[in-house]
């Protein structure tokens, strides 16, 4: 074991007076205020009636929920007030509320539609008011929710405003690697709209959620629909150039929740993978409504190999997932990727490398990002994004990483233990585990999605078991990390381990093995560095020593894959913040090594 490397690593989080350089990504170079993140939001059920309504909205900043006077000033949404692509550069502090106003202009109001108000994610809590009606609320800071806004409409000038409350740490709500101090390995904490906030125009009777599974040995696609009521369907299917039609009778619904199936028989079958991305596109038409879509046929599962040993599978062979872990963090926006192409930029990036997996880490991505993948052809393990009371640092660092043997023993379904956890609260545990569910039927329909990480080293852990049977009956087509780099309570799909202080190496077991973390290498690239105490687990003075070491890493991996190894996750794709250990610098402009993997 390194001992002196893992001693000054498990310091996370300390403040310091430290000199920060503002850096930034070419996207953020060439941003356009005028047109900002200008794309579908939603690939996954698309329509071509929409609104965009980023850009500049008015914003403020009070001490009491009570709405302001007036506005401070211009900020350009989705970027949060904390970035410098917002023009606002500002944090609220805790107890504050955050305030957003802006206009919108309607030529008419069609008879016959509905107007749907999409916002694709606000940290943390949040009210909206249309036209000064009270039209909504929400609660989680990561996933989207949409509010009909129909009765309060009118042609002409609206009015939306915007309340956020957002207290990071103070509120024991889901927040990442968010920290008001941040250092190390916790990251600026950032508040409000972070994601697209859009429009629609629907027909009274529209389409509402589409799941669709794959039955990947079955040859066939299943899909559950839902209207708002009972309504004849037309579904089209294209395979490369020919379109095959599955019509469903009004009749097939039923009528207690306006919900059918439909199965689909496959008239060709080509298998999605990496390295292969093929996607099957879908229309759907119920009387005015119009969606398209997407989806793949991939199957990932567990099985032995020709030599007995546990492995992961991906459409029924054994597939070696290698994998890079990813923040999802930006220099001039911190959450929300500067444009669509610097999202699409970072797969591919990895892809060049050789990595054919991204682990989402402790963060849930705009939608566009999951469709990247889905056509450039990466697999995600998606992090569920932890929550909880303060993290204890002997909990979460210093006890598994002087004796990660220790952890396996101690459970995590115990009074005791959500004390510890930070879990004390049985609200905040409901509430986690309705978020756990709800990110797992939002991206249900993206085929990259082939793992669920429940826990991550403990942060705000419980009844990691109960969680896992719970996600499984959700979603059987995905494999589970019930307890990623330790607190393992003996479920899950995997051994998933963290290790970056000792020799890597496989251990017997009767899951597939994984190091869900290592690397953690260390090079700073003079001017291309954030802050002048960079962070990192083991210092490369020189890219050339950077590369030796990768090197050195890469046949250790090969090594270990030949013993039985099903996956590992290098830590990671670029530099976050103090932290120097990517791959590519923070800013993206210098991949530090090339052609590792």
């Amino acid at each position: 074991m390194r001992l002196f490397d893992a001693i000054k690593a498990s310091r996370p989080g300390k403040a310091r007076q430290t000199q920060h350089n503002p850096l930034t990504t070419v996207w953020g170079e060439q941003m356009d205020p005028e047109h900002i993140l200008q794309e579908y939001p939603r690939p996954q059920l698309r329509r071509s009636s929409w609104i965009c309504l980023n850009g500049k909205w008015q914003y403020a900043i009070t001490r009491s929920g009570s709405r302001p006077g007036h506005a401070e000033g211009d900020i350009l949404v989705p970027f949060s007030p904390e970035t410098r692509a917002s023009g606002v550069n500002r944090r609220p502090k805790p107890g504050e509320y955050l305030w957003y106003q802006r206009s919108v202009d309607l030529p008419e109001v069609p008879d016959g539609k509905r107007l749907i108000l999409h916002f694709g994610a606000v940290d943390q809590s949040c009210t909206v008011w249309w036209n000064g009606h009270l039209a909504g609320r929400n609660e989680c800071g990561y996933l989207p929710f949409s509010i009909d806004v129909t009765g309060e409409t009118r042609q002409g000038r609206n009015m939306l405003r915007v309340r956020v409350r957002d207290d990071t740490e103070g509120s024991r709500r889901s927040r990442g690697k968010q920290s008001s101090v941040p250092g190390g390995m916790y990251y600026t904490a950032q508040s409000g709209i972070w994601q697209t906030v859009w429009m629609e125009w629907v027909p009274e009777n529209y389409l509402k959620d589409l799941k669709i599974t794959p039955c990947f040995d079955e040859r066939k696609v299943l899909l559950e629909l839902e209207m708002v009521q009972p309504a004849d369907l037309e579904i089209r299917m294209r395979w490369k150039e020919d379109y095959y039609t599955h019509c469903v009778r009004a009749r097939e619904f039923a009528p207690e929740n306006s919900r059918c199936t439909a199965e689909l028989t496959l008239p060709g079958f080509c298998p999605w993978t990496p390295e292969n991305p093929f996607l099957y596109e879908l229309q759907i038409r119920a009387g005015e409504d119009l969606a398209e879509s997407y989806f793949a046929m991939r199957k990932f599962s567990v099985g032995m190999d020709e030599k007995h040993r546990p492995r992961l599978f991906l459409n029924n062979e054994p597939y070696f997932f290698n994998g890079v872990l990813d923040q999802g963090y930006w220099p001039e926006s911190l959450y929300t990727p500067p444009s669509d192409e610097a999202m699409k930029a970072d797969i591919r990036n990895m892809k060049d490398l050789g990595f054919n997996t991204i682990r989402k880490h402790l963060k849930i991505e705009p939608l566009r990002w999951y469709y990247h993948c889905d056509r450039i052809g990466m697999v995600v393990w998606q992090d569920m994004v932890n929550g909880g009371g303060k993290q204890h640092s002997l909990l979460t660092v210093y006890l598994p990483t002087a004796f990660p043997w220790i952890t396996e023993r101690i459970p995590d379904d115990r009074p005791w233990s959500y004390r510890v956890f930070g879990r004390k609260s049985p609200q905040d545990r409901l509430q986690w585990e309705k978020e756990c569910v709800q990110t797992v039927r939002l991206l249900y329909n993206c085929p990259c999605i082939g793992l669920w990480t429940i826990f991550n080293e403990g942060w705000g852990q419980f009844d990691a078991l109960r969680l896992e049977r719970q996600i499984h009956q959700l979603d059987p087509t995905r494999l589970i990390d019930h307890a990623s780099g330790w607190y393992d309570q003996g479920g899950g799909d995997v051994r998933s381990v963290h290790n970056y202080f000792r020799p890597l190496k496989v251990k017997n077991d009767r899951r597939p093995f994984v190091i869900s973390e290592y690397g953690g290498y260390s090079c700073t690239v003079p001017g291309h560095v954030y802050s002048d105490v960079p962070y990192g687990y083991h210092r490369c003075e020189t890219k050339e020593e950077f590369a030796a070491q990768m090197q050195k890493l890469r046949q250790t991996i090969q090594t270990l894959k030949d013993r039985g190894l099903s996956g590992a996750v290098y830590t990671q794709l670029s530099d976050v913040e103090e932290e120097t250990n990517g791959l590519y610098t923070w800013d993206r402009k210098v991949c530090k090594m090339e052609n590792i993997f």
